[in-house]
């Protein structure tokens, strides 16, 4: 005879177009592998209930059910990521209104990824701390102004708000409800069970800089090719206003206003990801990577480069590095 289940809470699974369906689907099998893995008493079975929710035309509707025959009561609703970039998620009223209408009915609105712009939709997070993936904090920032960004972030729990950063982060995000749940012991056995690491806290170990080469300033681009072929070189400010053909706080103005950043912090960016490429596919010592970049001072790359990255070189080296028997 089969024991009564305590259904913990009710998750639902947003389905949108161009959504990411392994997310869907592997968070489905994780929070089932965890009510496999909860303690259980024994009068009663311990279990998570997911349910899907598909965008259709003008309404978002049940399309599976691991319970079918109850009635729905979402304790969390998550927006997965997409896998198309943002710039070609359309906007999704019904989906919004949706988790509108869920979160005022007492549901936890989350997103993982790209999601955060479905959420972000919904006015639910305006002046609330919101992560995404770290390449679409910028987008997001410039589309919903009113979001309080924190990208270097992997998993925000705001209490009725919940977002996670990178397109795995599903995992994270996934494992934290467990652990909210069921408790750490149900999320540390499912992680076990699944081969993967507890909820990470930031994407500062993932977060790679992308240089900003699409800004329309003809002057600054050239400054910014130069920079990149002649990394390892000392640049003064002087010689590269003089590049330019601008004067020097005109340049600094410009130069800020196309990448983001001042050029000592744009030659420190280029430098540590040139470093990091060759911590992680060469055997050279840390020594050689920091004078091949352009540090003389080996004590003061290792500060930088783990104020940039979270890690020392020799730490990034073990966590990202490619074994090789011998430099090729």
């Amino acid at each position: 005879m089969m024991r009564p289940v305590n259904w913990v809470s009710e998750v639902g699974l947003l389905i949108y177009p161009d959504c990411q369906l392994s997310a869907v689907y592997g968070l489905t099998d994780l929070f089932r592998i965890a009510s496999q893995w909860a303690p259980q008493q024994s009068g009663q079975v311990k279990a998570i209930r997911v349910s899907h929710w598909q965008v259709e035309a003008d309404d978002v509707v049940c399309v599976w059910d691991s319970q079918p025959e109850q009635p729905h009561r979402l304790g969390y609703i998550i927006a997965p990521p997409s896998i198309v970039m943002p710039a070609q998620m359309q906007p999704m009223p019904a989906a919004a209104s949706w988790i509108v209408d869920m979160h005022a009915k007492g549901a936890t609105a989350c997103s993982i990824c790209a999601g955060a712009f479905v959420l972000a939709e919904t006015g639910l997070v305006d002046g609330r701390r919101v992560t995404t993936h770290w390449a679409f904090s910028d987008e997001l920032a410039a589309r919903f102004p009113k979001v309080d960004l924190a990208a270097e972030q992997m998993v925000i729990d705001d209490g009725d708000v919940m977002t996670a950063g990178g397109i795995l982060a599903w995992t994270d995000l996934g494992l934290t409800l467990v652990e909210k749940l069921m408790g750490v012991g149900t999320m540390l056995a499912t992680a076990r069970f699944l081969l993967v690491d507890p909820p990470r806290r930031d994407q500062d170990l993932y977060k790679a800089f992308i240089p900003k080469f699409d800004h329309g300033d003809a002057a600054i681009l050239g400054v910014q090719h130069h920079i990149q072929a002649q990394a390892s070189e000392a640049h003064d400010i002087s010689e590269l206003a003089r590049r330019a053909g601008l004067a020097e706080r005109t340049f600094l103005r410009r130069f800020t206003k196309a990448t983001g950043l001042r050029p000592t912090e744009y030659l420190q960016q280029i430098r540590v990801m040139k470093a990091r490429d060759a911590l992680e596919t060469t055997n050279r010592s840390v020594e050689q990577i920091s004078w091949d970049v352009g540090y003389s001072d080996a004590t003061a790359f290792r500060r930088v480069f783990q104020r940039l990255t979270s890690l020392t070189p020799t730490l990034y080296r073990q966590r990202f590095g490619v074994r090789r028997g011998h430099e090729q």
